[in-house]
């Protein structure tokens, strides 16, 4: 599957629309991590170097179709200006009048970038009208938004029939180009690290992943769904009740797959989710639990992930093991972290926690490829189809 990208494309003279993931945590104002910000810049430049006026789209958090000062993306432009060494022109909009006039007023090398496409509703509904809005503001279209474009948005999906040409981003093509390489010829053993908080937001992927991979290792919170269904005691730990039955099938289903699936077999249990609050180590089939909660994995249980990590060649790792923001609770999130840089292993890490995690271990030089989309990367290797990818145009 390959895509035509923004290096097959006329870009002199003509407004480039780039649909790029700008969703970076802010603070009192300021950007907190300019991570993704970083990831796009290849591309921008592409575009201001061949002579393109560019206009870039983001959504930032959750604002469900309504304007929400906190959820501007001012802060972003302040910081891209940065980065770029240039000035960036703001659009208070990223449709309409205010967003055509800010365009209109820009010339060839300037960047435009456009305020929340969430601000609208039209964007998560990828209502056509507003993807058509949003198309008549360029000739051309890059999608360079990978942790995006598992979502059938009006800027990932529905523009790109309303423009004249469109292409993938350098970032975007680069994503395609290793995940495309694990899913056509992974070396084996291929080992998938799945944490984080929930089973809900990575069932799906953990149901298509077992046709691909040869072991998975689980952690984080996640865990103690399995644990329940299980029958293991889980204190005041996060379970989802209702996905009790879907964790057996996971089991099941790895089991007649022959795929090794890994649960903690010891963990840190604690009586709060704070820093400096009491902690032990114990078994996790220990009922001295109580109405503790887990927070990270357990020493033993690192010991035989990292076993694992080290005996494969291909591994890919999303979610943390355990609340490593808090020391206390950081240990196996940082085993891990140190275990797949030392892997002689293909090594791909998606995910926010996961990219800070190996940030923290100061690990971050020794991974194969850091994939700016979480949900996405862990989709398209789960052998989903992308409907920001799938939208645009064969090479």
């Amino acid at each position: 599957m390959t895509k035509k990208t923004i290096r097959d494309l006329d870009l002199a003279g003509k407004r480039v629309l780039i649909r790029v993931d700008f969703n970076v945590p802010i603070g009192e104002g300021a950007v907190g991590d300019d991570t993704r910000i970083r990831a796009s810049l290849s591309t921008i430049r592409h575009a201001i170097d061949h002579g393109a006026i560019v206009i870039l789209a983001s959504h930032l958090g959750r604002p469900k179709g309504q304007p929400k000062p906190e959820l501007t993306l001012q802060p972003v432009a302040e910081r891209l200006s940065i980065l770029l060494g240039r000035p960036i022109r703001f659009a208070a909009d990223c449709v309409g009048e205010t967003a055509q006039e800010a365009v209109m007023a820009a010339e060839p090398g300037d960047v435009v970038l456009l305020e929340n496409l969430r601000f609208h509703s039209g964007e998560e509904k990828n209502d056509e009208q507003f993807a058509a809005k949003l198309a008549r503001l360029a000739d051309v279209y890059i999608n360079d938004a990978f942790g995006a474009a598992h979502r059938a948005h009006a800027s990932t999906a529905g523009i790109v029939a309303h423009v004249g040409a469109a292409g993938a981003g350098l970032l975007m093509d680069a994503e395609l180009k290793h995940l495309g390489a694990l899913l056509a010829s992974p070396e084996r053993p291929f080992v998938a690290v799945l944490g984080g908080s929930k089973v809900s937001g990575k069932l799906e992927v953990l149901e298509n992943l077992l046709g691909r991979i040869d072991a998975l290792l689980i952690g984080g919170a996640m865990a103690y769904t399995f644990f329940r269904a299980r029958g293991y005691p889980t204190g005041s730990s996060l379970v989802e009740p209702a996905l009790l039955d879907a964790t057996r099938r996971v089991e099941e289903g790895a089991s007649d797959r022959g795929v090794n699936l890994e649960l903690p077999t010891d963990h840190v249990v604690a009586d709060r989710l704070e820093a400096g609050s009491a902690h032990e180590t114990i078994e996790v089939t220990d009922r001295a639990i109580g109405s503790r909660l887990g927070l990270d994995i357990g020493p033993r249980t690192s010991a035989t992930y990292a076993e694992a990590i080290a005996a494969a060649r291909t591994v890919v790792w999303n979610g943390p093991m355990g609340v490593f923001e808090i020391d206390e609770f950081a240990s196996g999130t940082l085993a891990v972290a140190n275990a797949v840089a030392n892997s002689p292993a293909k090594t791909i890490i998606g995910g926010g926690d996961s990219i800070a995690a190996v940030a923290k271990a100061g690990v971050t030089d020794r991974i194969t490829h850091i994939s700016t989309g979480g949900g996405a990367s862990l989709e398209f290797l789960g052998g989903r189809t992308l409907p920001g990818v799938a939208a645009l145009p064969d090479a």
